[in-house]
């Protein structure tokens, strides 16, 4: 064992600086800044390399953490970086955005003793970042080139991964994305104080580096069929993740300014990134100056009521229907909501929406956490007579997402999907009821993390490139 580590002992975990809330919440800079060299070796000499990593158990990639955070306290970092990106297509993106309270940091062996946790989020966003700045990330160089194409629906995280990895085997890879930049919700739907722009774009610039074929503007159904891309390609992979927002029924939630989530975040980001947002200028998707209420408790609530903070919203009050101890989110997000200023009203749920034709106010009830449900979490149910009002000019409802009809977008009624409406797949394969066409993400798991979107296009593309490998060796593999 390296006279380097275990040094949690002595060492207190230190989070990189944070920038004050009177200062982020008046700018779309990232929370915190990068750790000093000194600082990130410090840090990471703090793991106790123990001999049941369970940050790496509960890491979705099976990231080696001991092993890069052994050779960042080493100050061998460019070794740390080609460890991380071994099992990690994007770890400077999972190193930012992931919920490591929820994963890796929550589970660390010495955080659970007591002396808190390997900063290990930031100790991975800091190599890449350095690998970036040194010049060590390269594009792939297949040895050799393949005739074979692959065709990929949609441009996140899953289809992102996937394509890297296919192209590492030396396919040719065509990426199909329906809006006009790749890197799906990283780009619009993520606001940039957790994930700047540029760092996604720099991946995308990658792949294309890598000769990988990027159609943006392209839908599927509109630009072509399934079944003509199945004709154009040896493979296909279905990554186009769930975009259709979940909505609720109560009187009232027609009004103007009643707004889904994702159509409030992409018009920050399309602002942010310079395009002309109509919606946006004329004040429809824009908090400033708003008293602005948001509906659920997961990370895309954290994003939209944070995001409206720094808009200019007049004040920002988050409605859920449970305890914070019960929200999906990440509470290190809470907290920082928290800190900036926006008002939590906890165990409330909207009874109507008033206003005559925009939205005024939300008439709300107060919840109370009954029996468990069938997962053992508790039911929330209504508290009668507990009703009152809160001013609001702008209500965005964060309840969410569900798939398209992809059969029917995709003019392939005999695709299979399941009764909520993924892709239905084997897992053992990720292959769908169709021959030679897989899927991946959030398409096939529901809305989830960037980090099981990366791991799904990984799983996929193994599988592709065995199922291709059989297809041209003769020998069969069968569908979902």
């Amino acid at each position: 064992m390296t006279d380097k580590m275990l040094k949690f002992v002595h060492t207190e975990s230190q989070m990189p600086e944070k920038r004050p809330a009177d200062v982020r919440r008046d700018d779309w800079q990232e929370v915190y800044a990068e750790y000093a060299r000194t600082k990130a070796e410090e840090q990471a000499s703090r793991c106790s390399q123990c001999g049941i990593p369970f940050c790496q158990v509960h890491c979705p990639l099976q990231n080696n953490i001991p092993d890069w955070l052994m050779l960042t306290a080493e100050g061998r970092l460019e070794e740390a970086y080609e460890v991380s990106s071994a099992t990690n297509n994007m770890p400077e993106i999972c190193g930012r955005i992931c919920p490591q309270d929820r994963l890796c940091e929550g589970n660390c062996v010495i955080e659970q003793a007591g002396h808190g946790t390997v900063t290990i989020g930031s100790i991975e966003k800091y190599i890449t970042d350095t690998a970036w700045e040194k010049g060590w990330v390269k594009p792939v160089q297949p040895v050799a080139e393949r005739d074979q194409s692959i065709g990929i629906i949609g441009g996140g995280p899953a289809g992102m991964a996937a394509a890297e990895e296919m192209r590492r085997h030396g396919y040719q890879v065509h990426i199909y994305d329906r809006y006009d930049r790749m890197g799906g919700l990283m780009i619009y739907g993520i606001p940039n104080f957790k994930l700047e722009k540029p760092v996604v774009e720099r991946r995308t610039k990658l792949l294309a580096d890598a000769r990988i074929h990027l159609h943006t503007n392209f839908e599927v159904g509109r630009d072509a069929s399934l079944e003509e891309l199945r004709a154009k390609h040896d493979a296909v992979l279905i990554a186009t993740g769930v975009y259709k927002a979940r909505d609720l029924q109560a009187p009232g939630v027609g009004l103007d300014n009643v707004v889904a989530a994702l159509d409030f975040l992409i018009a920050s980001n399309r602002k942010g990134l310079g395009d002309d947002v109509p919606a946006f200028d004329d004040g429809s998707l824009n908090a400033a100056g708003k008293r602005v209420v948001v509906i659920g408790g997961g990370d895309t609530a954290m994003d939209c009521v944070r995001t409206a903070v720094r808009q200019g919203a007049t004040s920002v009050k988050c409605l859920y229907r449970r305890n914070k101890a019960n929200m999906p989110g990440s509470q290190r997000e809470v907290t920082n909501a928290e800190e900036e200023g926006v008002e939590f009203v906890w165990q409330t749920a909207p009874e109507a929406f008033l206003g005559d034709g925009t939205v005024s106010g939300v008439r709300a009830h107060g919840m109370r956490l009954g029996a468990p449900d069938a997962t053992g979490r508790q039911t929330p149910e209504v508290i009668e007579g507990s009703s009152e009002t809160l001013d609001a000019d702008l209500v965005i409802k964060a309840l969410g997402f569900d798939p398209e009809d992809l059969p029917g977008l995709f003019g392939c009624p005999e695709l299979k999907v399941s009764r909520w409406g993924t892709v239905s797949v084997s897992w053992a394969t990720m292959m769908t009821n169709l021959d030679g066409v897989f899927a991946a993400g959030d398409i096939v798991r529901g809305a989830s993390l960037v980090v099981w979107g990366v791991r799904d296009g990984r799983d996929a593309a193994a599988s592709m490139h065995a199922y291709l490998q059989a297809k041209t060796a003769g020998v069969a593999i069968a569908a979902e």
